[in-house]
């Protein structure tokens, strides 16, 4: 593994970090409006990131396929749909605002259920920027060091306000500071544990890597509307509209990362 695939695969997990020491700067628990434009901003560049950098590639590594050349996105798409559904059901977890637990009954802390809630989320993350990567350390001509850097710059921007949302709450429920800030770091180990498996997996199996490409963003893609739209306009509150324009400039931002360094 070169050391610019290595560079790229942290440059995610820097983003969580620094996000998570937001807790020795800021005095009071996030404001919950702020919460909101920083999953909307992050659910903007996920789902970017998932059709400029992970779903467009795909499909162009399929040309060859002629009328079918959209089959294994499909079906690289559904698998990783399936995966982040899989782990939705079988790890415990809970999200931010949620009162109620998902997955199988347990009897673990609130504040190491919210820290899986995110690690699920950074898994199908990790995952991206590896396999982009793994398509640039084998030459894939539809793959570009540019955008994988795009890829790992974009995820790395909004991971920052994940690691905020994961270390200030757990502040404010009684967390030390170190403690909250770690939580929050470790949250998103994962990815770079992730994305480097699967570099090493991708570095053997290139010609599936359409599906590869699909299933990440399959997985990034379920996230996105399983848990993140929601925290956005939880119905319990009253209607804004800033989650959804900070959903838009994450998006644009990712888009322009992508088509610019791409």
């Amino acid at each position: 593994m070169n050391a610019i695939v290595f560079q790229g695969l942290l440059i995610p997990f820097m983003g969580t970090v620094l996000g998570a020491a937001c807790v020795f700067l800021l005095r009071d628990a996030m404001p919950r409006m702020v919460s909101r434009m920083l999953t909307g901003f992050a659910a903007g560049v996920m789902v970017a990131a998932s059709i400029w950098s992970l779903l467009l590639p795909a499909l162009a590594e399929s040309e060859p396929m002629g009328s079918l050349a959209w089959l294994p996105a499909a079906v690289g798409f559904w698998l990783g749909m399936g995966f982040l559904l899989l782990l939705d059901h079988v790890v415990p977890h809970l999200h931010m605002y949620a009162q109620k637990a998902e997955g199988p009954h347990n009897h673990l802390s609130r504040s190491t259920m919210l820290v899986l809630a995110v690690t699920l989320h950074n898994i199908p993350e990790g995952m991206a920027v590896g396999v982009v990567l793994a398509g640039y350390m084998l030459g894939d001509a539809d793959i570009t060091l540019g955008g994988a850097m795009a890829m790992s710059a974009g995820i790395a921007l909004q991971n920052f306000p994940e690691g905020a949302i994961i270390s200030m709450p757990l502040h404010a429920e009684g967390a030390s500071k170190m403690r909250a800030f770690a939580s929050g770091a470790l949250s998103g180990i994962v990815e770079p544990i992730g994305g480097a498996l699967t570099v090493l997996l991708a570095s053997h199996i290139m010609p599936l890597m359409p599906y590869g490409l699909s299933f990440a963003a399959g997985a990034m893609l379920y996230v996105v509307v399983e848990e993140l739209i929601p925290e956005i306009n939880p119905g319990e509150d009253e209607h804004s509209d800033w989650g959804v324009i900070s959903f838009c400039i994450g998006f644009t931002l990712m888009m322009i990362l992508d088509v610019a360094l791409g």
